[in-house]
């Protein structure tokens, strides 16, 4: 639902005004076919309206999260990154077209700092290696590098209500417990673990040893299907709040939300067990979901779960469209 009373800023003179917009949204579109084949795939359900400013924040996000992610000083780089953000807020970037490209989708749609903050903030997470001690931390995590993009992709839709956009919450926050679950033993490989370590440790299994020896710790499942449980009720929440995107909106929305979800199902499929192997949708699956999106792109209304509260870790990005 658009907010009448939003005007986007004017764009302002100088390093913008004398760059090319169109070269510097080419390199943007460059990085997103190279990072994401899914991500550039998905946003070609997207209204041709949305798919630039999409380009130019998705190109942004690359940058900032492979600067962090593989800087030998992480926090080096989000200061870094901080004072590249301080320049395109100011509508002065640095000359970079990515730079140049986000600065106008900034200007254009009224981008609030706080939720690219959280964005830069869930990549240093990452980086650091962060440990989640309960459910409440770990969506913590979720609003940070989910949640934050659902928010900021339905801005880009021109949908403003509150209400809307908790539900954006809801199926960003929803999507990355579904990686999350699906990614146990590749996280573990990497030396990482984002499963809650208290719903870990009170089924006798310590983080550290588990990312060693993930086959002696064959109650994880119980922790993976928590997981998914949680994010099952979040899909829910957000498929309710799809009846209230734009009309030309909603079958991008609806894809990722049936084949995320899909995604848990293959997960529960394989007894929620990290050691039968990735979880993934296969491509005929996949197309059936995508053409059930287009076709039947508003589901059913559930009013019980429309006006269900905000999911509390996710509350600032809400609260920051309203300032």
């Amino acid at each position: 639902m658009a907010d009448a009373s939003f005007s986007p800023a004017p764009i302002r003179s100088g390093a913008l005004g004398r760059s090319d917009p169109a070269a510097d949204l080419a390199a943007c579109k460059q990085i997103l076919a190279r990072g994401s084949k899914s991500f550039a795939a998905a946003s070609l359900l997207l209204p041709r309206r949305m798919r630039d400013p999409a380009a130019a924040f998705y190109a942004f996000c690359r940058i900032a999260d492979d600067l962090v992610d593989f800087s030998p000083d992480p926090n080096a780089a989000v200061v870094e990154l901080n004072a590249r953000l301080d320049r395109i807020y100011a509508a002065t970037p640095s000359d970079d077209p990515v730079d140049r490209a986000f600065a106008r989708v900034v200007e254009q749609h009224g981008l609030p700092r706080e939720i690219v903050d959280a964005l830069i903030d869930g990549f240093a997470w990452d980086a650091q290696g962060r440990e989640y001690a309960t459910m409440s931390e770990l969506l913590g995590y979720c609003a940070r590098v989910a949640s934050a993009v659902g928010v900021v992709m339905t801005l880009f839709m021109g949908a403003r209500e509150r209400r809307t956009l908790v539900r954006a919450c809801d199926l960003g926050a929803a999507m990355q417990l579904t990686n999350i679950a699906r990614d146990v033993l590749e996280d573990a490989g990497r030396g990482r673990v984002y499963l809650p370590s208290d719903a870990l440790r009170e089924r006798g299994i310590d983080p550290a040893k588990f990312m060693l020896a993930p086959a002696e710790y064959p109650r994880v499942t119980e922790v993976v299907r928590l997981l998914l449980d949680e994010a099952d009720e979040y899909y829910r929440r957000a498929d309710a709040g799809i009846t209230l995107l734009p009309w030309d909106c909603r079958p991008a929305i609806r894809a990722a939300s049936l084949i995320y979800a899909d995604i848990g199902r293959v997960v529960r499929s394989h007894d929620c067990d990290p050691l039968r192997g990735r979880a993934y949708t296969r491509k005929s699956r996949k197309l059936a979901l995508l053409i059930r999106a287009w076709v039947a792109r508003t589901p059913r209304l559930d009013p019980t779960r429309l006006d269900a509260p905000v999911i509390p870790e996710c509350a600032f990005l809400v609260d920051a469209i309203s300032r």
